[in-house]
């Protein structure tokens, strides 16, 4: 509130003026500075040129009567108009009526008046007018809010909403720059959203709990008017040393108070030091009963001797509130939409599933029907050598068929995210060397497995199962599609932090056009023929080696072999 209130009189009477003058001044609770117009024209004029909080109007006045000039008083008002008291030489209740159906706050007889009549009267006026400007600017600033919550919730993309946010907030309070500052999953951040160009660039934010220095401010202090307080609630910025932290405190509820005090910006450019005003964004979960800190929004002012009122306080804090629920309808959608997409590729692949089953099942079991029906009805008629190459069709077709049910579960598990990943500690040279020497006693005379060890490949952490999978599906395909045989070499080599592991064999190759489809469910080589196959091995492969956290590449050309090489950490933890 102001120390000193002004006050414009306007009567035709000098002495009347006077009075009033010497009555006000001796007011021991305001202080008023005070001008005086003798007509209503003169009145008007003032009005125009000063703000005034109260007007002691004359009813009547040499050139227009009180009434007439407080109805031009009520056209020219501006945005906290003034209070009027209308004064009388009469007790005329009628003209009272009319004094207050035209806007004066209130009406006062020139003979009844006294010092503590006329002082409290115009006290009243200012409180009343007080609590105009108060419901006024409460008004204001809720059609604001309202206004800008709409429009940051007409959209549900999540940019769109962020990038909207910070237009109208810095039309909304008149401010250098807006940004929207968002925390990572690795506790750190990034800021996802400016109304301008960034000349202060924050690495990441990190909570620096010393109960010491924490400050709190709570929900209730910040309402307050108190300007030391209001400096309390903006962003405080210091230099902390040539490590170029800088520190601030942030406005907070009571709620956070055991969780979140002061943080650091750590930045890649020199930061001016001037008083941002931050508040934070609070996302909502059904998973989880309590709201969690998503980022935070940050004003940063023209000027840096800018104070940021109470109510700029509030209106930061309300548009964080709406644009909190923006964002959570917008993850909403995301996540339903994801699910939708991700049923649907499901759907496909129960679809191609019962195609590949209904396909890759049909001639085996031919194979297995034809084997075990000869065997029944010319048991008799057989030498030992048939039996065991009919048996030996039985038993390959039906592994076959096995592996092909082991794959289309196993890929459904990959789909749905429930393959989870055990790292140990792994001999990696002995575990490939036990694989090879375990495909090799299988094989016929005409491949030959080859492994080539360079590097240091020691304290290299996997999980068996998933490691399993991914070379024996390498090396199946290796030896598979080189019917004529040739060498099937291993590489090995490893790294400080990773290794390499490469498979390369002398087949028939992959066209390069199909190669960017071969690591899609049931995709394979047009230039395969009838070698068996249902295009899930490269699938798995691939989703093994990323649960690893490594990556897989693969190079080929017809007729001249293919060589694939998958890089794993030697340490990956999710």
């Amino acid at each position: 509130m102001p120390d000193t209130w002004t006050l414009l009189i306007i009567d035709d009477c000098a002495e009347d003026r006077k009075i009033y003058r010497r009555y006000l001044l001796k007011d021991p609770q305001n202080s008023y500075q005070i001008f005086e117009a003798d007509s209503a024209e003169e009145g008007l004029a003032l009005c125009q040129a000063i703000h005034c909080d109260v007007i002691l109007l004359d009813f009547c006045l040499p050139d227009m009567s009180g009434l007439d000039l407080l109805e031009r008083l009520q056209k020219c008002r501006g945005e906290t108009p003034a209070s009027i008291i209308m004064l009388t030489g009469r007790g005329d209740e009628a003209v009272a009526v009319q004094a207050m159906k035209r806007g004066a706050d209130d009406y006062l007889v020139k003979k009844h008046l006294q010092l503590d009549v006329l002082q409290l009267a115009v006290r009243n006026a200012i409180k009343q007018s007080c609590l105009k400007v108060k419901l006024s600017q409460t008004q204001e600033r809720q059609r604001l809010i309202a206004t800008t919550a709409l429009r940051i919730r007409q959209s549900l993309n999540v940019e769109e909403i962020l990038h909207t946010a910070v237009v109208e907030v810095q039309q909304l309070l008149k401010c250098d720059r807006v940004i929207i500052y968002q925390f990572t999953s690795d506790m750190g951040g990034k800021i996802v959203a400016s109304s301008g160009e960034i000349e202060q660039v924050y690495d990441h934010i990190s909570d620096v709990y010393h109960q010491s220095e924490t400050h709190f401010v709570t929900t209730q202090e910040a309402h307050s008017t108190n300007v030391r307080r209001q400096k309390s609630l903006v962003v405080a910025y210091s230099n902390l040393g040539e490590n170029h932290q800088w520190r601030h405190r942030r406005r907070i509820s009571r709620v956070y108070e055991a969780s979140l005090s002061h943080f650091c910006f750590h930045k890649k450019e020199q930061l001016n030091t001037q008083a941002n005003l931050v508040v934070p964004i609070n996302v909502s979960h059904n998973s989880h009963p309590n709201p969690k800190l998503w980022g935070f929004l940050i004003a940063q002012p023209s000027s840096e001797d800018r104070l940021w009122p109470v109510d700029e306080v509030e209106i930061l804090n309300q548009v964080s509130v709406q644009l909190a629920i923006a964002i959570q309808q917008a993850e909403l959608l995301a996540m339903t939409q994801a699910a939708l997409v991700k049923e649907k590729e499901l759907n496909n692949f129960k679809s191609q599933i019962v195609t590949t089953v209904s396909h890759e099942y049909r001639t085996p079991l031919a194979s297995i029907l034809a084997a075990a029906s000869t065997i029944r009805q010319r048991s008799e008629h057989l030498d030992e050598a048939k039996k065991n190459r009919f048996l030996q069709i039985i038993e390959q077709k039906a592994r076959h068929m096995s592996k092909l049910v082991d794959d289309m579960l196993l890929v459904h598990q990959l789909e749905l995210d429930k393959t989870k990943f055990k790292p140990q500690p792994l001999d990696v040279l002995q575990f490939i060397s036990e694989l090879i020497a375990e495909q090799q006693e299988i094989l016929d005379n005409r491949h030959t497995l080859i492994l080539q060890v360079t590097g240091n490949y020691q304290h290299f952490w996997g999980d068996r199962g998933l490691l399993r999978q991914i070379l024996l599906n390498l090396l199946s395909n290796a030896i598979k599609y080189s019917p004529a045989g040739g060498n099937v070499t291993v590489y090995l080599n490893g790294k400080e932090s990773e290794i390499f592991i490469e498979i390369q064999d002398e087949g028939i190759g992959i066209p390069l056009v199909d190669q960017e489809n071969l690591f899609k469910s049931f995709s394979r080589g047009s230039n395969v023929d009838t070698i068996p196959g249902t295009g899930l091995g490269l699938v798995i492969t691939k989703a093994c080696v990323e649960l690893h956290g490594g990556n897989i590449s693969l190079s080929s050309q017809e007729e001249k072999g293919t060589k694939v090489t998958i890089k794993l950490p030697k340490r990956y933890t999710h």
